[in-house]
């Protein structure tokens, strides 16, 4: 202020020695108010000139504020105004440093957001969307670009999202399908909706797929074991008080002794199955440090065939090969492993096969094979049978645990349903693979696939070969 004084003072000062000048410029006889009028003009000429002056710099600062300029852009000016130009380039720089600051933790909030496994969608008061993640544009089926400011109500059909957007009450979420869900691959969301802001809505969306179907699974497992154990316990049952309360003769008591048996057995055959399943998955995969020689496992299995077969009574024809053409093969795993998947494998085409049938069994070597080094490449054991097949719509879920295709028939024959779970598994663990191939009245072929890795030569037979 004082600076701005001491201007005005020297305007004043140089209008006071123009007005001097001219007074003396005038005639000899002018007199006294000649030269007061001098001054006084010239005096009033400075003062209005040191005020336009000073608005003009006044006039630079307020073009600039309303600008908006950077504080590198601010006019150079001095005294008073040149304080208010400092001072607002330090206010304009701290507020760039905060905008920037802020400006890099929302861009650090929405790639949070961006990268949330859920789907994130912002609503204006309006229910206007504002702003989504990319989780949300598959979930939703909208495009972050497109539908920007659009009504979610006019995006989102679903008769359940609509009831729950018009009805107001979000302290529970739906569920709902996705719109990429088809009858094939349904997929299943759970949305909530929140309430935060001036009005504003945040819409949080989560693919529930994977958990709705271990739960369904879950739910079917139960309800399957369930049934196969009561329906073995209900016959037990009942002949246990045929037993206890009517008098039998020898012949007829041991009739019922052997059904009781068979019952019991068919319970420990599901107990046994399940205890199997269980020790898979939660046990490490095998190493390779211990070997099943491939004609020590076929032979195996082809007399816990012959036996089954016999105990059906269904004299089978089970062709198997014969160890020298095996080529002193071994199969790098756990022996007590490899000998449940395939017996599985051979139990099942028995059990299916009608009387008179032939289940053959063959040994393949796969490319990649290298006798010199005593490595062999893939290795395949499969398993074909003259039974009655399978239709190409069941063999995705023969898999699955306790999956029938006839349930009526596989009690017939005496399966758990659960035989081919544990081959799946089995081969897991070995890194290999179980492939089905079957036709309707044609019968069908199971076929276990080993990696190279799993599939050496004895020392012996390498030898020979070189």
């Amino acid at each position: 202020m004082i600076a701005r004084l001491l201007m005005f003072f020297a305007w004043q000062a140089a209008g006071l020695a123009v007005g001097a000048w001219l007074a003396t410029q005038g005639p000899l006889d002018a007199g006294l108010w000649h030269t007061a009028f001098c001054l006084t003009a010239a005096m009033a000429v400075s003062a209005w000139l040191a005020f336009f002056w000073d608005l003009h710099r006044a006039r630079r600062l307020l073009v600039w504020l309303r600008n908006g300029s950077v504080a590198a852009e601010a006019p150079v000016l001095r005294g008073v105004w040149g304080e208010v130009v400092d001072r607002s380039r330090r206010r304009a720089r701290e507020s760039e440093r905060a905008l920037r600051q802020s400006q890099a933790r929302l861009d650090d909030i929405l790639s949070a957001l961006q990268a949330s496994p859920n789907g994130v969608v912002l609503l204006d008061a309006g229910g206007h969307i504002e702003w989504c993640n990319q989780m949300a544009t598959e979930h939703f089926g909208i495009e972050a670009q497109r539908d920007l400011m659009q009504s979610i109500g006019n995006l989102v059909r679903d008769p359940a999202f609509v009831a729950y957007w018009s009805g107001g009450d979000f302290s529970s979420g739906i569920t709902m399908p996705g719109s990429r869900s088809t009858g094939a691959r349904p997929v299943r969301l759970a949305v909530n909706l929140h309430r935060y802001g001036e009005g504003r809505t945040l819409i949080l969306s989560r693919d529930v797929t994977a958990v709705e179907q271990a739960e369904a699974m879950r739910r079917d497992f139960v309800a399957n074991v369930s049934h196969e154990i009561r329906t073995p316990l209900t016959v037990l049952t009942g002949f246990v008080e045929t037993l206890q309360t009517l008098p039998l003769e020898t012949a007829e008591r041991a009739h019922y002794l052997g059904l009781m048996a068979q019952q019991a057995s068919r319970m420990q055959g599901v107990v046994s199955d399940l205890l199997t399943l269980s020790r898979l998955e939660g046990s490490p995969p095998p190493g390779r440090t211990e070997s099943m020689p491939l004609a020590l496992l076929l032979s195996q299995c082809e007399q816990e065939g012959q036996a089954l077969s016999t105990v059906l009574g269904r004299r089978h024809t089970l062709v198997f090969p014969a160890a020298d053409g095996l080529g002193g093969a071994s199969l790098l795993g756990a022996p007590q492993e490899l000998r449940s998947a395939l017996s599985n494998l051979v139990g099942n085409a028995i059990r299916y096969t009608p009387a008179g049938g032939t289940i053959s069994v063959a040994w393949t070597v796969l490319d990649g094979s290298d006798s010199a080094r005593g490595t062999l490449g893939e290795g395949e054991i499969s398993v074909r049978d003259t039974g009655p097949g399978v239709a190409s719509e069941h063999i995705p879920r023969l898999t699955e645990r306790f999956y029938r295709v006839d349930r009526s028939r596989s009690r017939e024959t005496g399966g758990t349903g659960l035989g081919l779970a544990i081959v799946k598994h089995v081969m897991q663990r070995h890194g290999g693979r179980l492939r089905i191939v079957s036709q309707v009245g044609a019968g069908s072929t199971f076929s276990l696939v080993f990696p190279a890795m799993r599939v050496r030569v004895e020392a012996a037979a390498a030898a020979q070969n070189r």
